[in-house]
């Protein structure tokens, strides 16, 4: 099953009102029947989920999912069910209602383990399918007619178990809604268009809880009319959970049970500093070249760029059958020795060449940390730039940068007899 989404419970109910219109004059005279098809829907008036996701890992392949099977107790309650009564368009006509239907809509049906509806502290048999033309994917349950004139409303309680991969998302239906959402995954990312009026977050796992009034959302309205439910983008950020959804989407929240530290995230934030760390190894060579006086060509240059992107190639494809670390280790190893190596002949000596794949290795340990931190990587990343700037600025400071190519012209001249 891939990310899944809970809508409801709802009731909802198919009518046709017919009536007969006289057409044509005379001999032609004859009567035609004419129909509208409508679904009357009652939404609950609150709505009370509790729910616990316990996390499973799970491999496609070479790839690894985060899997939850969820266990959640949904409560709803319905004011008397006025909106199921239909009303006539035109005087005379024949209305024609199906029995209501109590539907609880989802994301992928096939993670639906298993289900059971209580209604008015009696069984009733829960079968697939909704009945429902948008969200046709999930459960339905007949009540019976009885219902529609019950003076007191309605009460429903269902049971469900839910296997969806690392999303979960809440339409919140209810004129109150409430969820208490728990689970043992340490990295929640809380997203869509509403965000936990309450969390905690530990390293055992979280808490959160949602309470939201139909004055705040208009998830009811976007249901009625049949706006799709869209899956909101995982971000590290659940700032973004504050932004407006899409005018064409239902009014959702998400929890996404992301991987911080996977060996893919890990590779992308280690792409994102790919051309920080080529700058700064351009600058080392920059510096040999300028305090040792030697001259580097650019294919040279070019050359050292090569191996330092084969690095992330590297780093990506041995991360698919390696722990993140051995395949770091290697990659990084790989490209210090090669590094070093070819320093040693292009700053034409050894003993330049082993400083120069000493720093190479700093550098590779220090992104190695920074992809390790989640918190405080901007602000270690920071510092340690502000490092390499201030080593270089002491390195240059006596440089005199209009006399770099005196000596040098001064060299080629040639002498007199």
């Amino acid at each position: 099953a891939g990310p899944q989404t809970l809508m409801g419970p709802l009731i909802h109910s198919a009518c046709v009102e017919s009536w007969d219109v006289e057409t044509g004059k005379g001999d032609e005279r004859r009567s035609e029947e004419r129909r509208r098809e409508f679904r009357l829907t009652a939404m609950p008036e609150t709505l009370q989920l509790t729910s616990g996701a316990a996390m499973e890992e799970r491999a496609r392949g070479l790839h690894k999912v985060n899997t939850y099977k969820l266990k959640t107790h949904i409560q709803a309650q319905w004011a008397p069910l006025a909106s199921l009564q239909p009303q006539t368009t035109v005087k005379g006509s024949r209305m024609q209602c199906g029995a209501p239907i109590l539907m609880l809509g989802v994301g992928d049906a096939r993670g639906i383990r298993t289900a059971q509806l209580t209604l008015g502290g009696q069984t009733l048999a829960l079968k697939s399918g909704t009945f429902h033309p948008q969200y046709s994917r999930g459960l339905h349950a007949t009540l019976p007619e009885s219902v529609l004139g019950a003076p007191d409303g309605l009460a429903a309680t269902l049971d469900l178990e839910l296997v969806g991969t690392e999303r979960l998302s809440i339409v919140p239906l209810g004129s109150n809604t409430e969820v208490q959402l728990s689970s043992g995954w340490p990295h929640p990312s809380f997203t869509g268009r509403f965000l936990p009026s309450e969390r905690e977050v530990r390293d055992d796992g979280f808490t959160a809880q949602w309470r939201l009034s139909s004055l705040a959302t208009t998830a009811q309205q976007d249901i009625t009319q049949g706006k799709p439910v869209c899956q909101a983008s995982t971000s590290d950020d659940d700032e973004q959970a504050t932004a407006a959804p899409s005018s064409g989407c239902a009014d959702s929240f998400s929890v996404a049970f992301i991987d911080p530290v996977n060996p893919y995230s890990l590779a992308q934030r280690a792409i994102k500093y790919g051309v920080l760390f080529i700058a700064l190894t351009f600058v080392a060579v920059g510096l040999f070249e300028l305090m040792k006086r030697l001259r580097v060509h650019p294919v040279q240059y070019l050359l050292v760029g090569s191996a330092l992107c084969s690095f992330f190639l590297l780093l990506l494809s041995l991360s698919e059958h390696l722990p993140f670390g051995a395949a770091y280790a290697m990659a990084a190893s790989a490209c210090v020795l090669l590094l070093g190596y070819y320093a040693s002949h292009m700053l034409d000596s050894v003993r330049r060449g082993l400083p120069f794949g000493a720093g190479m290795a700093l550098l590779y340990g220090l992104l190695y940390v920074l992809l390790q931190l989640e918190q405080t990587a901007l602000v270690v990343g920071a510092l340690a730039l502000f490092a390499v700037l201030a080593l270089v600025m002491v390195l240059t400071r006596q440089v005199n940068w209009y006399g770099l190519t005196a000596p040098r012209s001064a060299a080629a001249a040639p002498q007199s007899p």
